[in-house]
């Protein structure tokens, strides 16, 4: 089973991009952040006549996020993060595909730091990582992806002394994502690359693609069961370079059947 994630940067805007990358790639299941789309813009037909299903919470302008589905059903289990009922983003929907729970996440990203933003962020980090704790105890399989907005490491970042007063890689930030992952959950690409220089983003400006000159801030977390299963992982770095497409690049994970 292939899952990915894409952070499309404008479901709409960029869609002839994204329906590219999902004929080329075919993954079971892909999970999507910032739609920057209201929930009756989401383009389902074209999702559908791609061979997808597709569940998604949508907000004009700005978030959004989705779960799309090749011939398999989605069982939306949540929509939106508890724990706040004010929280108007839409940054969070979880579903129970091919018998596992999948929580598709794009997290704030906090600049200017520090500031109300970053605030916002390390209270949606919490909680977040409250709710990951139940899903963890549950004992079910478990994928958690999308755009963490984290480099969790210096192997993770060009130039980190760059970055360090950053909201995507200040101390506290770095803190929160290293408490979620000890809760016993397996950072997928780290496990199988645990030495390599690996980036998930890269700026629109200063030649940052053709420079390399990345971030790795889309994350793949697994509960134990799944990190077994785990085949290989890596990213559509490719994407990145294509006409009009997203600052990200596609993540993905193999996984074995059950």
């Amino acid at each position: 089973m292939k899952i990915a994630t894409y952070n499309v940067n404008g479901v709409n805007g960029r869609l002839p991009v994204l329906l590219r990358w999902l004929e080329e790639t075919a993954p079971d299941v892909a999970c999507l952040q910032e739609l920057k789309a209201p929930d009756e813009k989401f383009p389902l037909q074209a999702i559908k006549d791609a061979g997808y299903n597709a569940i998604w919470h949508g907000q004009k302008s700005w978030n959004g996020v989705a779960i799309l589905a090749r011939n398999l059903a989605i069982n939306e289990t949540r929509r939106g993060l508890p724990g706040d009922p004010d929280d108007s983003h839409s940054r969070y929907i979880e579903a129970e595909v091919n018998g596992i729970t999948i929580g598709c996440l794009y997290l704030p990203n906090g600049n200017p730091a520090p500031g109300p933003k970053f605030d916002y962020k390390l209270r949606w980090f919490e909680r977040f990582t409250a709710h990951a704790a139940e899903l963890y105890a549950s004992g079910k399989p478990v994928v958690l992806t999308g755009d963490y907005n984290v480099m969790p490491t210096e192997l993770d970042v060009y130039k980190p002394e760059r970055w360090v007063e950053d909201a995507l890689f200040r101390p506290e930030t770095r803190a929160a994502f290293k408490a979620l992952v000890e809760q016993g959950w397996t950072d997928a690409i780290r496990k199988l690359n645990p030495d390599k220089v690996i980036y998930t983003f890269w700026d629109y400006f200063r030649n940052a693609y053709g420079r390399d000159a990345g971030l790795r801030i889309d994350h793949f977390l697994l509960s134990p069961d799944l990190d077994k299963r785990l085949i290989t992982a890596g990213v559509d770095r490719h994407v990145r370079g294509w006409e009009k497409t997203s600052d990200h690049g596609p993540v993905w994970i193999e996984l074995a059947d059950a």
